[in-house]
């Protein structure tokens, strides 16, 4: 198969992801990068960046016009998310590039594991038991918190941080699915930007020939992930981010292992 199906199939994918979930571009396009079209891991992180930022801000857009973004929230946790993202970032190249796998791989099984548990991420039963606040209430300081410390992970693994944010917003905010999945892109977008800050030098060589098309079939698989979630309840896109994570996650740590 040529590289050019792969990356238009490859960036169909992540681009559902996107609009479907509000996260899941980066954890599904950095192995596709690596092990479908050859990019290098640093190559592969720099690149899956540039495609996230692009396709979150056009999914950002269609999640907005519907409604599903609590502006408010999202800015709080991406501008105190962005310092962190630039500062790990940083110190990302100057760590073993298996210790970084590892570490991603585990995160997202981590998240995906949370996502699966209904009484810590279902915010109706939640407030039903008195354990979070009312939909739609903000706390700063909770927000803001939640935000750097996401921030530094997305920064440290290369990665948009959709996949964290969501989790993020629907256990510690109480945000419904489809709000947590339109927030998250704003987050997603900041997130990315930072990071990208910081990499300027690995953007140099970039194969740009599969980064476009990847990109551009991104954008319109999005557009169809976000008719797709309105037509799925919000935990059936919970257990479906969940399955998603989870299979990457376990990938990924049987390819440090075998690497070693």
């Amino acid at each position: 198969m040529s590289a050019l199906v792969l990356a238009l199939t490859a960036g169909a994918v992540v681009g559902l992801a996107l609009g479907a979930l509000g996260g899941g571009g980066s954890v599904l396009a950095v192995p596709a990068l690596i092990y479908l079209l050859g990019f290098t891991p640093a190559a592969a992180t720099t690149a899956s960046l540039l495609i996230v930022t692009v396709t979150s801000v056009s999914a950002l857009y269609a999640h907005a016009r519907a409604g599903h973004v609590r502006w408010r929230a999202g800015v709080l946790f991406a501008g105190a998310g962005l310092p962190p993202a630039a500062a790990a970032g940083a110190a990302a190249g100057r760590l073993p590039q298996a210790a970084l796998t590892a570490a991603f791989a585990a995160v997202a099984a981590l998240a995906g594991a949370r996502m699966l548990r209904p009484g810590r991420t279902d915010p109706e039963a939640a407030r039903a038991a008195g354990g979070v606040e009312a939909a739609g209430a903000v706390r700063p300081g909770r927000a803001a918190g939640a935000g750097a410390g996401l921030g530094a992970l997305t920064g440290l693994l290369g990665v948009g941080g959709g996949f964290l944010v969501v989790p993020a917003l629907v256990a510690v905010l109480a945000f419904e699915m489809r709000a947590a999945t339109g927030t998250s892109l704003l987050v997603i977008a900041a997130n990315s930007l930072a990071a990208l800050a910081t990499r300027g030098s690995t953007t140099t060589g970039l194969d740009w020939g599969v980064i476009a098309p990847f990109t551009g079939a991104a954008v319109l698989g999005a557009w169809d992930g976000k008719r797709l979630a309105s037509r799925l309840s919000g935990s059936r896109l919970r257990q479906a981010f969940a399955v998603v994570l989870l299979a990457v996650a376990a990938g990924m740590l049987v390819d440090v292992v075998v690497r070693r």
